[in-house]
C-alpha cells in the first residue's frame, strides 16, 4: 500500500476596502496600466503582508492608495470570500476616515469615482461584484470559482 502525501493549501489573503461615503455611497478606483483587468472598477485593495494583520492591512491600503486615515476601531467586518483561484478575500467597511479621499497610484488607477451599491458600474471584476451582491443579501460569507 502506498501512501500519497498531499501537502498543505497555501491562500493568498486580500484585502477590500468598502470605504462608504454619508450618502451609502462606495469608493471605487478604476484599474490602469496593471495587465489585469485594466478599465475595470475595483474597490481599493490588496495583499497581507508577512507579519501583518487583515485590519492593519486594510489600513495601510487605504492610506497608499487613497489617502485616508482610518482608525482600527472604524473597520467592520463585512464579507470574507473564497476563491478557487488561492486567494482568501476580506472585505470591510469604514464609514468614518480622516482625510479626502485622493487616487495617490495614477500608475494603477485612472480615477476615483463614488457608485451607489444598487448603481455599480458595469465593468468591474467578478469576484468584487459577487461579493458585494452577496453582502447585499446579508451573508457574511462566500465561494467564488469552485
Amino acid at each position: 500500500m502506498t501512501t500519497t502525501s498531499i501537502g498543505r493549501h497555501s491562500l493568498i489573503g486580500d484585502v477590500h476596502l468598502l470605504l462608504t461615503d454619508d450618502r451609502g455611497r462606495i469608493l471605487f478606483g478604476q484599474r490602469e496600466g496593471t495587465g489585469f483587468e485594466d478599465g475595470a472598477w475595483h474597490v481599493p485593495s490588496g495583499h497581507l503582508e508577512e507579519g501583518e494583520s487583515v485590519v492593519a492591512a486594510l489600513i495601510r491600503e487605504a492610506a497608499e492608495e487613497v489617502g485616508v486615515e482610518i482608525a482600527a476601531d472604524d473597520v467592520e467586518f463585512s464579507h470574507i470570500m473564497h476563491n478557487a483561484s488561492g486567494r482568501m478575500a476580506f472585505f470591510f467597511t469604514v464609514r468614518r476616515w480622516e482625510g479626502v479621499p485622493a487616487n495617490r497610484e495614477p500608475d494603477k488607477c485612472a480615477g476615483l469615482e463614488w457608485f451607489f451599491p444598487a448603481e455599480l458600474p458595469e465593468h468591474m471584476i467578478d469576484y468584487c461584484r459577487e461579493a458585494l451582491a452577496t453582502i447585499g443579501d446579508g451573508r457574511d460569507f462566500s465561494l467564488y470559482g469552485w
